[in-house]
């Protein structure tokens, strides 16, 4: 019997892992500025498109479907082509692994950073995703997998619920469940409950952790604890550098003004007298150079 739930459970979570045609991300990860930015203990939201990722984002009402936790170069684990792994992760089929950080770059990212936690607490966090590298997901459980098939409507307060469905196998980790307790692990917080004490005296909030089973990967996008990192920023944005399909692009000419092509001519009428004023700058006589003798 647990064969066969094995080989249906199989079937389902490869159906489920399945892309959806015509995808395209409306602001793809540009990975020079994506990379050298990352930090160890940063958390890199996926949209996605297979079938699951559907489904989840249709559930979490969010643009996120899965979370990735940053740890830096393994050790002694690459690509073929020498790119390191740097991500851990949860997949519903494959377990918790490793993978490089080309895997997602196809999809919309999204970066979160932990505010001000130490290097100490970095360290562990990441540690603590790498010890559990190889945890298993259990496709024998085939009702853990058969919630996503279909997309019910739920109301919003059973999404949650829905995501967290499971065997309660410790050892059987979804994507964002892993690194929610990677990060319980040194008490920091992603989306606590928070009660307020009624005191006038002592006026406080007072946190209370949720099982990491509930949380979801836009909590780390929505949490107060966790900055939104973009990488055109971080590297300096400047709007007047742009170059936009409806204008020309300059182009640096040393021998005379600027030129436009006959391309920039089409697209743009206007650009028309600019040509002949060049021409005619051209066809003018060589002025002497400085000091020379006429």
């Amino acid at each position: 019997m647990g064969v066969v739930l094995e080989t249906i459970g199989k079937l389902i979570a490869g159906y489920l892992q399945k892309e959806e045609p015509g995808y395209e991300p409306f602001t793809p990860s540009d990975p020079d500025h994506l990379r050298p930015i990352m930090e160890p203990g940063d958390v890199l939201l996926v949209e996605g498109n297979s079938r699951i990722a559907g489904i989840i984002k249709y559930l979490t009402q969010s643009t996120w479907s899965h979370a990735a936790l940053y740890v830096g170069p393994i050790d002694g684990v690459t690509e073929p082509d020498g790119e390191p792994h740097v991500l851990v992760e949860a997949n519903i089929g494959e377990g918790v692994s490793s993978s490089p950080l080309s895997r997602h770059l196809a999809y919309h990212t999204r970066l979160c950073r932990p505010v001000g936690l130490s290097y100490e607490d970095r360290h562990t966090v990441c540690r603590y995703a790498i010890n559990r590298i190889g945890f298993g997901y259990d496709t024998k459980n085939i009702i853990d997998l058969m919630r996503y098939l279909v997309p019910m409507p739920l109301p919003q307060r059973w999404r949650r619920r829905m995501i967290a469905l499971g065997s309660g196998d410790p050892t059987k980790i979804i994507c964002s469940a892993l690194i929610a307790q990677a990060f319980e692990a040194v008490r920091y917080p992603i989306l606590p409950k928070i009660t307020r004490a009624g005191s006038r005296a002592a006026r406080r909030e007072i946190l209370h952790i949720r099982h990491s089973s509930l949380y979801m990967p836009r909590d780390f996008d929505i949490s107060p604890y966790f900055e939104v990192v973009k990488p055109t920023i971080v590297n300096g944005f400047d709007y007047t550098a742009l170059h936009w399909a409806d204008k020309p692009k300059p182009v640096a000419d040393n021998d005379g003004p600027f030129v436009p092509s006959i391309e920039d001519c089409e697209t743009s009428p206007s650009l028309a007298p600019l040509t002949a004023e060049a021409d005619a700058a051209r066809d003018l006589p060589a002025e002497p150079k400085f000091g020379a003798v006429a």
